[in-house]
């Protein structure tokens, strides 16, 4: 068990935490959520001891042993990829090297055999050290971390694969508290499910903070939220609370409904979700939980949801693209190898798959951005397209015009001032935030910008590389439902799983022997067993 007590911290004048008082059960798996600056991360490091609260402390049960996520891809540069991993264990880690060091004496005495004798037999046994390798090999194989590098230096190994090896450090040796940050930054899908898995199994207590609203949904048991510099704790997974609170803040506001309204549709919510536990085992506590929660538990969140809502300004027509034979090398590297589909008027396409260079490749030739090397394009004549790229670096570095002028820029008809701030205030830029230089935004505040010139463009197709990076969960969620309702066709790329599922009625993958073409949901994609084989065949 992990408990916070009386903790509050402050920096400066900004109120992080006040008097929070929290406890963490074995068992559960805790989602901690809360808006850009809240203070998630923060709130980890004071768990973990990293940082000290100004007032309160932090208790953990009698030996128990706390996990930590190490944010440093860089700490283990000269250890090994097994040794990194065992290394998490920190105890385990020191008499393994303790037991190495007696037997590596010239001079081996009575003393010494009785001393390794007496490691082996206590604290090494009883930590399991005798399958700290075979153990730690496994956790690495599940993250696809493959055999031939757990000898390898770290520094040998990829950025993506850093990660997944400080994520298997973290996992190792079944800690009694796991706090994870952003644990699914940079995995592969199956890696992803993977750690869905492992968590879902996982008997201890798990706190994580993370974007990926599906990951949440799939593993969280509850909801800690961070809001009004107190965190409150929540039965059920991120889903649960979204709406629940949103049911409450629509109360709040209109006041003339009976209370016994909408108590009624909370306990039909209710109903709804006490079923979807995310560990069958605790299923039954849950749902009694669940079932007696009033609306009088659920507090309005303070949170700002920004206005995101694409109006074409005419429809499609009969073609939307055609593209044929397209073929690219960069730097001795074919990206694109005689790649061809059609796309329909109103399709909702994901280009999904681990080629990220690729997919921006194409995207750029598209938008004409790049040329290709070989091959056409042609889009429909009643098209009009808008585009987001990865890195919006060019519109705002050295800009130094106020948001007001910079988007005025984009707009096609010269609009006023004060239709502007209105725009940007649906943005969440009210007030003087307007006037902010546009070279100095931060890259949450980028995307919203960018966001906002599409959707002055009234185009009908949008093209969108990984739109949701930087954001927070309010905004991925306006975002999602702004496009969802869009009423044009999308090309777009995201590693949101929630995000694609939601939006794409089609998915294309680009692998070095062509591409795969699916009318599917991501879900059905990434369930299909037989089409993975043929993918990872088209990748070998």
């Amino acid at each position: 068990m992990l408990q916070a007590t009386n903790v509050s911290l402050r920096f400066g004048d900004q109120k992080l935490f006040e008097d929070v008082n929290i406890k963490f059960i074995a068992g559960n798996c805790y989602g901690l959520i809360g808006a850009n600056g809240a203070g998630k991360s923060t709130f980890l490091k004071i768990l973990s001891g990293e940082i000290e609260p100004q007032t309160g402390n932090i208790s953990l049960g009698k030996d128990e042993r706390l996990a930590v996520l190490k944010q440093d891809h860089f700490a283990f540069e000269e250890h090994d990829v097994l040794t990194t991993v065992i290394m998490g264990h920190t105890r385990l880690y020191e008499v393994m090297q303790e037991k190495d060091v007696v037997y590596a004496k010239s001079d081996f005495t009575e003393e010494d055999g009785m001393r390794a004798a007496e490691l082996e037999g206590g604290e090494f046994a009883e930590m399991n050290g005798w399958e700290a390798e075979s153990d730690a090999a496994v956790l690495l194989k599940g993250l696809g971390i493959n055999e031939a590098l757990h000898s390898k230096k770290m520094a040998d190994l990829s950025g993506s694969e850093k990660v997944k090896v400080l994520l298997a450090q973290a996992l190792f040796g079944n800690p009694d508290i796991l706090l994870l940050d952003e644990p699914t930054n940079h995995l592969d899908i199956h890696a992803i499910q993977w750690l869905e898995e492992f968590l879902i199994n996982f008997d201890n207590t798990v706190i994580v903070v993370s974007h990926d609203r599906h990951f949440l949904n799939k593993v969280c048991t509850h909801i800690a939220d961070v809001d009004y510099g107190k965190i409150e704790l929540y039965v059920g997974n991120y889903d649960f609370w979204y709406e629940s609170s949103q049911l409450a803040l629509q109360m709040a506001k209109d006041q003339n409904k009976k209370k016994e309204e909408k108590m009624k549709e909370l306990q039909d919510f209710i109903a709804r979700f006490s079923a979807n536990a995310s560990k069958s085992k605790q299923a039954t506590s849950r749902k009694k939980m669940l079932e007696n929660i009033s609306l009088d538990d659920i507090k309005p969140s303070s949170r700002r949801y920004p206005y995101v809502a694409f109006q074409p300004s005419r429809e499609i027509g009969n073609d939307l693209l055609r593209v044929n034979g397209l073929s690219k090398t960069i730097d001795g590297i074919k990206l694109l190898d005689n790649v061809s589909f059609t796309l329909n008027p109103y399709d909702k396409v994901a280009f999904v798959g681990p080629h990220e260079q690729a997919k921006s490749v194409l995207f750029d030739i598209l938008m004409g951005e790049m040329d290709a090397d070989e091959g056409t394009y042609s889009w429909g004549v009643t098209t009009t397209q808008s585009y987001f790229p990865k890195d919006n670096s060019k519109f705002f570095e050295g800009n130094n015009m106020s948001l007001v002028e910079w988007l005025r820029q984009y707009s096609p008809d010269d609009q006023t001032e004060t239709f502007l701030r209105g725009f940007l205030g649906r943005m969440l830029f009210s007030g003087e935030e307007a006037l902010k230089k546009a070279s100095v935004l931060s890259g949450g505040e980028k995307v919203r910008c960018m966001l906002s010139k599409m959707m002055l463009s009234n185009a009908n197709v949008l093209v969108l590389e990984e739109p949701t990076n930087h954001l927070d969960l309010e905004s991925i969620t306006s975002v999602n439902n702004g496009l969802i309702k869009f009423k044009g066709s999308i090309l777009f790329t995201s590693h949101d799983h929630q995000f694609v599922n939601s939006i794409a009625n089609r998915l294309i993958e680009i692998t070095p022997k062509g591409i795969v073409d699916k009318e599917v949901s991501y879900d059905e994609y990434v369930a299909d067993r037989k089409l993975q084989k043929q993918i990872s065949a088209m990748y070998a």
